[in-house]
């Protein structure tokens, strides 16, 4: 899969760029987050290079729906799935997306607050 040459996750995805990879498949891609906000911070991305998500698409379902249950995995993994876990999604500026390619958060293994901020 192409991705941009400008796009941190996509030279990780390409290996050009080291990361604690912690999943993999031929669609999605999960990874230690280097600025944890909790002692469990993935960040699941897939592999097609899609800026957020609001550029989605119904071509985009299956997609979207793995990275669900790769996230349920995770955090089944990660052991915060009994005691709970945020999965978010930051879309744009304004929803302090800051990596322009479509992400997801799995924060889990303390108590979160709500809301968010």
């Amino acid at each position: 899969m192409a991705g941009r040459s400008d796009c941190i996750f996509c030279k990780i995805i390409a290996q050009e760029i080291p990361a604690s990879i912690i999943y993999e498949d031929s669609h999605i891609i999960a990874f230690a987050d280097i600025n944890p906000v909790a002692s469990e911070h993935l960040l699941i991305v897939p592999k097609e290079h899609i800026q957020s998500l609001a550029d989605v698409s119904m071509d985009n379902c299956s997609l979207l729906g793995q990275i669900q249950v790769v996230a349920a995995q995770l955090a089944k993994e990660t052991g915060v799935a009994s005691s709970g876990f945020r999965l978010v999604c930051n879309c744009g500026i304004n929803g302090g997306q800051t990596v322009d390619h479509l992400h997801y958060h799995l924060i889990g293994g303390r108590k979160l607050q709500w809301p968010p901020g």
